[in-house]
């Protein structure tokens, strides 16, 4: 894979976690549950550390990192229904939210880990980045499990 596949596929890895943080610090402040609030913020932040080490990465390559999110404002995190209508959201609503935010982020990693011939640093990177959005996910689905059920 040459240097510049690899810049590439890394930046829109950057853009996929510039657009989560920005998703999940939507959530986060129209979130009622403090606990809720809490796990956004936190995930907010992991998607800024994720973006932060991909771009150290890019500039190790010799590339010009991505600072932003998608152009079309999140299109790609599945954000952009999220946008105007948060204010009237219950949790439970932000939840299947951040749920359909993690598979498109998802299916970004598994893209990215598509190419055989990604470098063993990359590949390692954004396998273990991969796993934790794996499990984010995970978390996601189990509380709007847990929300609906208590919905009902």
């Amino acid at each position: 894979m040459d240097t510049k596949d690899v810049i590439k596929a890394l930046n829109s890895l950057i853009e996929t976690s510039k657009d989560g943080e920005y998703g999940f610090r939507l959530c986060a402040e129209h979130a009622q549950s403090h606990q809720i609030k809490q796990l956004f913020f936190t995930r907010a932040n992991n998607c800024s550390q994720a973006a932060a080490e991909l771009q150290t990465l890019v500039i190790q390559y010799g590339g010009k990192a991505e600072t932003e999110g998608s152009t079309a404002g999140s299109l790609h995190r599945g954000w952009v229904a999220v946008k105007g209508t948060l204010a009237g959201y219950s949790d439970l609503k932000m939840l299947e939210e951040a749920e359909r935010g993690e598979d498109s982020a998802l299916e970004s990693y598994r893209d990215a880990l598509r190419h055989d011939d990604l470098p063993p640093d990359v590949r390692s990177l954004v396998e273990r980045q991969f796993q934790g959005v794996k499990q984010n996910h995970d978390q996601m689905r189990n509380l709007r499990e847990r929300a609906r059920e208590q919905h009902h």
